[in-house]
């Protein structure tokens, strides 16, 4: 049991599963440093730093307190003195790539939406909807690993608030309640989520058998051509070529149907609110 009465995790894939107050005391500042043992030079940051490079080379696994002893040039004893553990130290390297960067909102965003929002004076919410999906795609396929971990209890830090409180503001013009506009987040990233797993698992696919898709595919062909023949699939069977070209962006497709349907419920809300 950890120390907070929370069962750890023993492949290192759960956010909160370890010492729970530890982790938001080095979160929000509660202690970086230890007052003695470990040499000056390594601190808390350069051991999260250390944790996120080799979880993106290498996958999540790859993380021990062992290796980032080797990658740092320090004792393992030495890193204990500053996390508690790998529990700890996810909840740490969650909420780093959490507080990336996000990029500017795409100027042609609020026109794939139909929407021209020039002197309006607010952030166009559709535009911010686009922002958070795109950036949370990159992150996604910049940090792959993000996908293995289970977020269901995620230990809040500051980058991860900062993250929230940004995508808020940008959906505040939305009109809607504040569980819905929870819901628009929870919506988009799903969505994200979905999307990128498919694509992750799609390349593994390839590193585990060495097949291409086109490949694996065209083992398949003669047994589905047959399939289709046979009478039992006349959906599939009509389908057009192209049905399944990887040149069909259904990101954009998902995205764009998404805004779309977020668009009738703010008008929706919209004339309620004027008729009442």
């Amino acid at each position: 049991m950890a120390n907070d009465g929370t069962t750890a995790a023993t492949d290192g894939t759960a956010t909160g599963s370890g010492d729970t107050a530890r982790s938001l005391e080095l979160l929000w500042g509660g202690g970086e440093r230890p007052s003695r043992g470990p040499k000056p030079g390594l601190t808390l940051d350069r051991i999260v730093t250390a944790a996120v490079a080799v979880a993106d080379a290498e996958g999540l696994s790859a993380v021990s307190m062992r290796r980032l002893s080797t990658e740092l040039g320090t004792g393992t004893m030495s890193l204990y003195r500053y996390v508690p553990g790998k529990a700890e130290l996810l909840d740490l390297m969650l909420d780093r790539v959490l507080g990336e960067p996000l990029p500017a909102p795409r100027e042609e965003a609020a026109e794939a939406a139909g929407t021209d929002t020039a002197g309006s004076g607010a952030p166009d919410w559709r535009a911010a909807v686009d922002t958070m999906a795109r950036s949370y795609l990159d992150n996604l396929r910049r940090h792959p690993w993000l996908l293995k971990i289970n977020q269901a209890r995620t230990v809040l830090g500051p980058s991860a608030l900062r993250g929230l409180e940004l995508a808020l503001g940008g959906l505040r013009g939305m009109g809607l309640r504040d569980p819905e506009l929870i819901g628009v987040i929870i919506t988009v990233n799903s969505f994200v989520e979905g999307l990128a797993r498919t694509q992750a698992d799609a390349a593994e696919a390839v590193r585990q058998t060495g097949l291409s898709d086109e490949e694996f595919w065209d083992r398949q062909r003669p047994y589905l051509e047959r399939a289709m023949l046979s009478g039992a699939y006349p959906m599939m069977a009509t389908m057009a070529e192209d049905t399944f070209s990887a040149d069909f962006d259904h990101f954009e497709f998902g995205l764009r149907r998404l805004i779309a349907g977020f668009e009738a419920l703010v008008r929706e809300r919209a004339e309620a609110a004027t008729t009442a």
